[in-house]
Parts: structure tokens; sequence; C-alpha cells
């Protein structure tokens, strides 16, 4: 948090603190978003696939879920671990069925075991991944041009506006999305299976933290690098954990996967606002009034 100083009516200087909306970025920032990740897939996979409702159905209403909790998001003065986490977890939750809608087709193959027909709807447009991807990494780089000629800041901890916020969801949807088709070839298509894709993107996590002590790529580039590439590791761990044991994964089911990822990820999110409301408290103890002479 910011310190700025103001003068009141009494000539009184009063240092205050600028309010920020978006969380530092920390460890824990990290496993969060793995664990929402993880659960975006698990959660995505429960309504669509589990329940039936279908790519399209479950699309259209995780979208409108995405949207309420974005209004929340934008309307709130401070950063609040509950809405910033909730907005990442409703982009990963529609990310994963999005991709699925863009990608997938009702063809047997991608319908969970006993399934032979999703909800109401068109069940997928059937581009396939490479083709989904291309659409999705286009769309990502015209939404970071566009944010680029405003000059408003990439760096997170400095995002401030609601124009500047507004492009990072924007960016934050669309990643994800990105993500969950990148993981589901790993998984599905690439032949290295679950561990093997999982083993890949943690590699390529490690090269990018290495990457982080070196003069040369900037850190906001690995920032964003890294926020798409655990996207994938989530959606691999979630397949992982959900898919049949004849298909590599731990059978433990898409339900059973999502209650105990939504427990983990309340744990740390409320860890994480403990957090907060001791460092606003401590910045405010901090804060004195100076006389100006």
């Amino acid at each position: 948090m910011t310190k700025v100083a103001a003068v009141d009516q009494s000539g009184v200087l009063d240092a205050r603190c600028a309010v920020k909306k978006l969380p530092e970025i920390t460890a824990i920032f990290w496993i969060m978003k793995i664990a929402a990740t993880t659960l975006g897939e698990t959660a995505g996979d429960l309504l669509a696939q589990t329940l039936r409702l279908g790519y399209f159905l479950t699309t259209g209403v995780l979208f409108l879920v995405f949207l309420v909790t974005l209004a929340v998001q934008l309307r709130s003065r401070s950063y609040n671990p509950f809405f910033y986490w909730t907005v990442i977890l409703s982009t990963s939750t529609a990310g994963t069925t999005i991709s699925d809608f863009m990608n997938r087709d009702a063809s047997e193959k991608y319908l969970a075991e006993g399934t032979s027909s999703l909800g109401w709807g068109p069940q997928g447009l059937g581009l396939g991944y490479p083709v989904g991807a291309a659409i999705l990494i286009s769309l990502l780089i015209a939404i970071f041009a566009a944010w680029k000629l405003t000059g408003l800041t990439f760096v997170i901890r400095d995002i401030d506006s609601l124009r500047g916020e507004s492009f990072f969801w924007s960016a934050i949807l669309v990643s994800n999305t990105l993500g969950t088709s990148m993981g589901d070839f790993l998984s599905d298509s690439s032949g290295l299976g679950y561990a093997g894709s999982a083993l890949l993107i943690l590699t390529l996590l490690g090269l990018l933290l290495a990457l982080k002590y070196a003069p040369v790529p900037p850190n906001v580039l690995l920032f964003w690098l890294a926020f798409v590439l655990t996207r994938p590791l989530g959606a691999t761990v979630g397949d992982f954990l959900t898919k049949p044991a004849a298909k590599g994964g731990l059978a433990l089911g898409t339900a059973g996967s999502s209650t105990v990822l939504l427990a983990l990820l309340l744990g740390l999110v409320s860890v994480a606002h403990a957090q907060e409301k001791r460092r606003v408290g401590t910045a405010a103890a901090d804060v004195a009034p100076v006389r100006v002479s």
C-alpha cells in the first residue's frame, strides 16, 4: 500500500494510503492460483459432464456468474481477497467450459464414462485444440495491444483504475481459457499423459522462476507467462484427480475433488484476508498527522 500526503483545511499534513484493488505477488498467491485453476477444471467438468448440463448451457451460466463477480470486484473500493479470488475462480471455471465448447464436439471420446449425451444446446464447435488456441492467443495479443495503447501499466500491484482493471480481468479470462486448451491438449493429445504434462509445465515454470533473476526479460512478461502456464497445470492436475484409472487418473470424481479443492481455497483465502487486515491495520498505525508550518 503506497503512502501519499494530503493537507487538510487545518494545515495538517495527513499521510494516507493509496488504496489498491489487486494483491501483491507472493508465493501464497501462486499456490492459491493453482488451487483456483484446478478447482475451475473440476467444477467446470462437474457441471458440464457429471451433471450433464452440457458445454453450451454451462458456459452461458458461468459467464453470467463471471460478470456478477466481476461487478462486485470492480465496485469494491479496496483489495478484498474474497472478491478477488472469487473472480479468479469464476474465470477459471468459465474458461474450462468455454475452451471445451470451442474445441470439442459431441463425440463419445469427449464424454464421461457412461454418458451418451449432454444437456441442451449445441455441445461444441469442434474447432480442435490448435485452432482454438490460435484464436485465443490472437485475442489475448489484441487485448494486450489495446492495453498498451492506453499507456496504462501492466504491473499488477500498480493497477488502480477501472479501465486498467477491466483490461486486467479481460486478459485473465482469455488466459485462463487458453490455459485450459493447452492443458487438455497436453493431457489428451500429446501422449505425455497427466503426470508427464504436469512435469513439463512445472519445468517451464521453474525456468521462468530462474529467469526472474536474470537482467532480461522483464518481470511483467514473466508474470503473464507464468499466469497462463499455471492454468494448464491446474487442468492436468484436475484431470489427474477426476479421470478414471483406465485413463491414468485417480478416479476421485469431480464432486469429491471439487469439494476438497474448494475447502483448500477457502482456507487460503481466509489466511490472505487475515493478513490483509493486519497489513492495513499496521499501515494505518504507522500514519501520523504532520503539522505544516
